[in-house]
């Protein structure tokens, strides 16, 4: 064993590895470098970044305009308290000013998307007192703190629910999973049932202030809704005078293919959190943004809210050049071109493994779901899985994709594919060469049927 390898070993016996049994983190690989879409470790082995690291690096790695401005800003002022400001400060607010949905033009600068979603709280249960429950979905993930974690439907609230849990007023809604519809219907019959039971549950739960969503549901599936699902809401929320909060956490900053994903069905939020792809996760910053009537309150209410690292001047340099690279790339075409391609291909990749039950997503965000039986759509895996210690098959796939060359990022039932907005065609094919070949080990274990992948996002 090298001297490097003895000290990752000694710095994993020091240190917690997060979302894990701890005796998962004794030998983490160790990363050298990273460059475009790809990434290399101690042993100078290359692999390709699928997912994005955590769906955050947008723009891919080593972007030397955001870089640059970095270093600049660390020599020049990398910390003063936010009772001050900063130029970094002016010029991201000029930036995000250029690329947000009009009627978002107020923004509370933190360094976290959990952190922005628990802004997002202050400022809704404020603003609609005495009304302060917030309904979210089932499948949904909205951060680690206590409240982010309370908004949080995937499995990871389950264990931490009498620690952390200590934001009462959740209420959880069925999801827009055409695949798997918690209502037993079939689009377009259903009339979009999730969007109307909504209403619903807010007038049967009394007090509701705000629903908080992931526009297209991030780790627990990339579930696209109907048309009609995001209009409906707007309806309903503007019926009930309650605030729709979007987490655009994963799914702003051309995720999607628009700027942010409410944009893909012309929807304007009263709040929006952001943060990953807002400065390409070069350093850690979280957004929380809002319209004018959510602002005016505080014109004459205290902000009850607040960071020693709010405002960060460091994190805050990397917005303005990582809006003008996120402009450069959209006006060269590339993640036009190749999302077209990518969906193009996923659809002909899943053809060919009955492991495959579902292909869903928008622009560079979508997910195979792997499945036991395409017919019955029967799992190989479910939530309490992830929780178990069981070995899960996306596991196995992803860990024979990573030999190979590849990583990608598995949840309990999908394969997050994520890729940064600057790969390319060529790049696609790499990576699907090396998938085509990891997906095999699902299909081992997998029915062999007539019926094809489903496509539960083609409406």
């Amino acid at each position: 064993m090298s001297d490097m390898e003895n000290r990752v070993k000694e710095m994993a016996a020091h240190s917690f590895g997060t979302w894990n049994r701890q005796k998962n983190w004794q030998a983490p690989l160790l990363i050298d470098d990273a460059e475009g879409v790809y990434f290399t470790d101690s042993n100078g082995k290359r692999y390709i970044d699928f997912s994005s690291q955590l769906m955050c690096s947008n723009l891919g790695h080593k972007n030397k305009a955001i870089i640059e401005a970095i270093q600049k800003q660390a020599e020049k002022l990398p910390y003063v308290a936010p009772v001050f400001t900063t130029e970094v400060a002016v010029e991201a607010i000029e930036a995000l000013r250029s690329i947000m949905p009009a009627g978002l033009d107020k923004f509370f600068f933190s360094t976290s998307g959990t952190e922005a979603n628990d802004g997002a709280l202050v400022m809704t249960r404020q603003s609609k007192a005495p009304a302060f429950k917030v309904i979210s979905r089932y499948h949904s993930y909205h951060g680690a703190t206590s409240a982010g974690m309370a908004f949080t439907g995937d499995p990871r609230r389950w264990p931490v629910e009498k620690v952390r849990y200590t934001v009462d007023g959740v209420c959880f809604a069925p999801d827009c999973y055409c695949y798997r519809c918690p209502f037993g219907q079939t689009y377009p019959e259903c009339k979009v049932q999730c969007a109307r039971y909504l209403d619903y549950m807010i007038k049967e739960e009394g007090n509701v202030a705000a629903i908080i969503v992931e526009p297209v549901v991030g780790t627990n599936g990339r579930l696209v809704p109907p048309p009609e699902y995001f209009p409906m809401l707007r309806k309903i929320c503007d019926e009930n005078d309650v605030l729709l909060i979007a987490d655009e956490v994963m799914t702003g900053w051309y995720r999607t293919g628009t700027p942010f994903a409410m944009q893909n069905w012309d929807v304007l939020p009263d709040i929006m959190t952001t943060a990953k792809g807002c400065t390409s996760a070069y350093t850690p910053l979280g957004i929380t943004a809002t319209t004018k009537d959510v602002a005016d309150f505080f014109e004459d209410e205290f902000f009850c809210h607040g960071h020693t690292y709010a405002y960060h001047a460091l994190s805050l340099s990397a917005v303005k050049p990582a809006v003008q690279e996120y402009n450069k790339l959209i006006g060269s075409g590339l993640p036009q071109r190749v999302s077209k391609y990518l969906k193009e291909k996923l659809f002909e990749l899943a053809d060919k493994h009955p492991c495959v039950g579902d292909v869903r997503g928008l622009g560079h965000f979508y997910a195979l779901e792997i499945v036991k039986n395409r017919e019955t759509r029967e799992p190989f895996d479910v939530k309490a899985d992830k929780l178990s210690g069981k070995a899960l098959m996306t596991a196995k796939i992803s860990g024979d994709a990573m030999k190979n060359g590849l990583y990608v990022v598995p949840w309990y039932d999908t394969l997050t594919i994520a890729p940064p907005l600057i790969i390319t065609e060529a790049e696609v094919d790499a990576a699907l060469a090396i998938l085509d070949k990891a997906l095999e080990i699902g299909d081992q274990d997998a029915a062999k049927t007539d019926v094809p992948a489903s496509r539960s996002t083609e409406f």
